[in-house]
């Protein structure tokens, strides 16, 4: 009978000194909990709560790990991503400490069996959120000319850029705060990873690139308003961008993309991106005492 055991880490630092290896293993695949992690430890001030790292092994070897950056979904990696076990020990350990725990995002099959543990444990319902799809590129296939250009965004664009990622939060159905998310392109300005495509001297698409791993680098958000769809601009805007991102020495990116959306999932495709692997999104919405 094998033996498990949950450790709960200080910081990303001690984290990753026990995960980073089996990450790596399919990066592409866990680019969310490692280029998450691995910018906690690079700014641990920009976080304003503190985050929740925890481990579990069975017979000394890794079997699980989950991180939340409170308010924000638990994010987990399983081995096996139906085995229930570890999430017994991971709900317990959140439940025990009263983390509040508004959902989990992960690989599809570990998703769901950390919510089926959820709710045997706590007694809250779940229920499927978002299904989303992780993809990755390693060489652009140039699309069709839409007109215009890239530009890097500067402090001048803060309010448009911030006005279009709200409308992107609301049209995904997250729940993302308004002034998180103005905070988050600020950032994303100061850090010089946002980027418009620009018309004319209009803006009319927006890509950023975000959560630098070790080999590869992510592409989100990415916004265009309805007003300039249909038009090849997002098309363009990404792969004018994963294509700088290559060029800069990643060696590949990734993206996630909502299941719902045929029309991101269709496009990214015909510029390179290839699919990898499903996150599914479950949530609890009817246990505000501990969602809150």
């Amino acid at each position: 009978m094998s033996a498990s055991l949950i450790t709960r880490h200080s910081d990303a630092a001690a984290f990753l000194s026990r995960t980073q290896a089996a990450l790596l293993e399919h990066e592409s695949a866990n680019n969310l909990m490692l280029g998450l992690c691995l910018r906690l430890q690079r700014h641990p001030e920009r976080t304003e709560r503190p985050p929740y790292f925890a481990t579990v092994e069975e017979d000394g070897e890794l079997a699980a790990a989950a991180v939340m950056t409170p308010p924000y979904n638990l994010i987990i990696f399983g081995r096996r991503g139906a085995d229930l076990a570890p999430w017994h020990l991971v709900a317990d350990d959140l439940l025990h400490d009263a983390w509040p725990v508004p959902g989990v995002v992960g690989p599809a099959e570990a998703a769901e069996a950390f919510a089926r543990v959820w709710t045997g444990t706590s007694g809250c319902a779940y229920r499927l959120g978002m299904r989303e799809r992780v993809y990755e590129l390693r060489q652009v296939i140039p699309p069709a000319d839409p007109g215009g250009g890239l530009r890097l965004a500067t402090e001048s664009d803060l309010e448009l850029a911030a006005a279009w990622a709200v409308a992107f939060i609301l049209e995904a159905g997250l729940a993302d705060p308004p002034e998180q998310t103005r905070k988050n392109m600020a950032t994303k300005i100061a850090d010089r990873m946002l980027y418009l495509w620009e018309v004319g001297g209009v803006p009319v698409s927006l890509a950023a690139g975000t959560r630098p791993g070790v080999h590869c680098i992510s592409v989100g958000p990415v916004y265009t308003p309805p007003e300039h769809r249909c038009r090849g601009y997002a098309s363009a805007c990404v792969a004018a961008l994963s294509r700088r991102l290559l060029d800069s020495g990643w060696e590949f990116c990734t993206l996630f993309t909502n299941l719902a959306n045929p029309t991101s999932n269709s496009i990214y495709q015909k510029i390179g991106y290839r699919p990898v692997c499903d996150f599914n999104e479950y949530r609890w919405p009817s246990c505000p005492e501990i969602a809150s």
